[in-house]
């Protein structure tokens, strides 16, 4: 019996050549199609791989020359493939899950025309859908539905709430120095973010919802909970990717997995409690700061009719995206920006005599002091320049169309744009690209403090979608950096282990990074003493 169901020889040799034949026609059609593919874009030069990294499973592929870029390709590569290709616009084309071209660009003035041409280069919103998770959001929103959130939260980011940055950032650093570090001349962290990301939490708080948050109380879980909200918040954020992939009955398989499926609960549970206090605490017109103006869009007909008018989902994605966006990207930022300070002790002293200069008399800094402190900005300007939060902006063609870029030679060249075609601002190519900054590799302030191109600065991004919450991250970027480098020396944390590395290999260790959502420090070991 068994012998009617052997394959004889020729049987083998038959479905030999049916495979091959099956393979080789694949290869052909491969072929093809990304020949196709490459005439739409009139053969630009740039990536051929045979997966595409820019989706979320092909990202999860390591970087391998022909296979896949990798996920952290744009941060990773910076501008070297524009030098490479002498373009400051390359293809990334790729085979799966489907033949098609993605196009990197790192000119700043076809990224102004893109940013500004709302209608030609939508944002593809499916790409956004690890944010939705709390509700719908501006930042996942396009068109008359992004205008309607504009509309609500754009009161909130006001002067009047830029000076309440300020007062509340000063008041919580000042309770860091004389609470947390209270009798201490030199306090280590293992990581700066350890020392960040709880800054960035209390000032969003207290600035942006009317939450203040002591260094002391940040330590204790509330009753009715059993996480503290910062702990949550950073789970959250940190764990979005794995939320989106791990099917709802898993997540008690493993103990990570049990940790982020309590994170989402309890960073819910902090949110609606947040709401729930601000309507029975107080009236909400006495508060002109962001939760007061979600709240308002929320109730009864919104801010001047139905047409604005909140849903309960959509308070709940609005607060959770803010509270992102003002949390994690600017803790990161901070994080960068105190271990370049520690990395070069000279810019550093350059800070320190600024500051000086313009607070002789070594009183507390106000908001009306911000105008002077010119380098204390620069320094955070720099920061956000190198270690850019998002590194690159996805976008899509609505139409058939083209830009106009300038090649290594300084001749125009037109790179024709097929509708469909999914593009990517590569903000850290931008940001690296020589052709705006001389020396872009080299931690230099001072590049802010004079005339400089801000159509090639793109970390708030640009044009319509631009951030809303630009100031209100800058007052505080200069509140921190002034206030803790008036008072303290940073410097990198001596290990025993690294104690023979060059400044070199120092720099790759403490600046090394990673981008999941934002771009985020992997370990800054940071020490800081208190000036004398």
């Amino acid at each position: 019996m068994l012998s009617d169901v052997r394959l004889t020889g020729p049987s083998l040799q038959t479905l030999g050549v049916l495979l091959g034949t099956v393979g080789l026609l694949r290869i052909i059609q491969a072929y093809v199609d990304v020949r196709r593919v490459l005439g739409t874009i009139g053969n630009l030069p740039g990536f051929r791989t045979i997966i595409d990294s820019a989706t979320v499973s092909g990202n999860m592929f390591p970087p391998v020359p022909g296979l896949a870029l990798g996920h952290d390709h744009i941060w990773r590569l910076k501008h070297s493939p524009f030098a490479a290709y002498g373009l400051d616009i390359v293809s990334a084309v790729s085979l799966w899950p489907k033949a098609r071209a993605r196009l990197l660009i790192a000119d700043a003035q076809a990224i102004k025309e893109i940013v500004w041409a709302r209608g030609r280069f939508p944002k593809p919103l499916h790409q956004y859908i690890i944010l939705t998770f709390f509700g719908e959001n501006i930042v996942v929103s396009e068109g008359e539905e992004w205008k309607r959130y504009r509309k609500i939260v754009a009161p909130a980011f006001s002067d009047r709430n830029n000076r309440l940055v300020w007062e509340e950032t000063t008041r919580i650093m000042l309770d860091l120095f004389d609470s947390a570090w209270e009798g201490q001349d030199s306090i280590t962290y293992d990581h700066g973010v350890d020392l960040t990301l709880p800054i960035a939490l209390f000032v969003i708080g207290a600035a942006g919802f009317g939450r203040r948050i002591s260094w002391k109380e940040d330590a204790v879980i509330p009753n009715g909970h059993q996480m503290t909200f910062k702990d949550a918040l950073h789970f959250v954020t940190t764990d979005l990717l794995t939320k989106l992939l791990v099917p709802k009955w898993a997540f008690g398989l493993t103990k990570r997995w049990r940790r982020t499926r309590l994170a989402f609960d309890e960073l819910e549970r902090y949110l609606l409690e947040m709401i729930h206090e601000r309507r029975v605490a107080e009236k909400k017109s006495e508060r002109h700061d962001l939760l007061n103006s979600l709240l308002v869009a929320s109730e009864d007909e919104g801010l001047s009719g139905g047409d604005v008018k909140l849903s309960d989902s959509e308070l709940v994605g609005n607060i959770f995206i803010f509270l992102v966006a003002g949390h994690e990207t600017t803790a990161h930022s901070l994080c960068f920006a105190f271990a370049m300070l520690a990395l070069y002790p000279d810019e550093q002293e350059a800070l320190y005599q600024h500051i000086q200069s313009v607070l002789p008399d070594g009183r507390i800094p106000t908001y009306d002091d911000m105008p002077l402190l010119t380098r204390s900005l620069a320094v955070f300007l720099e920061s956000l320049r190198m270690f850019a939060p998002v590194t690159g902006v996805p976008k899509s063609s609505a139409e058939d169309t083209s830009l106009v870029v300038t090649d290594v030679n300084g001749e125009k060249r037109t790179v024709s744009i097929p509708q469909g075609t999914a593009m990517t601002l590569d903000v850290v190519g931008l940001h690296y690209n020589p052709r705006y900054w001389e020396d872009p590799h080299t931690f230099k302030p001072s590049r802010f403090l004079g005339d400089w191109n801000r159509d090639a600065f793109l970390p708030f991004s640009g044009g319509y979608r631009a951030c809303v919450g630009r100031k209100f991250s800058e007052t505080e970027g200069t509140a921190v950096l002034t206030l803790l480098v008036s008072r303290y020396k940073i410097e990198i944390k001596e290990e025993p282990q690294f104690a023979s590395e060059t400044f070199e290999q120092r720099k790759a260790r403490v600046l090394s990074a990673r981008s999941i959502v934002t771009l985020a420090p992997l370990r800054a070991p940071l020490v800081f003493k208190r000036r004398t």
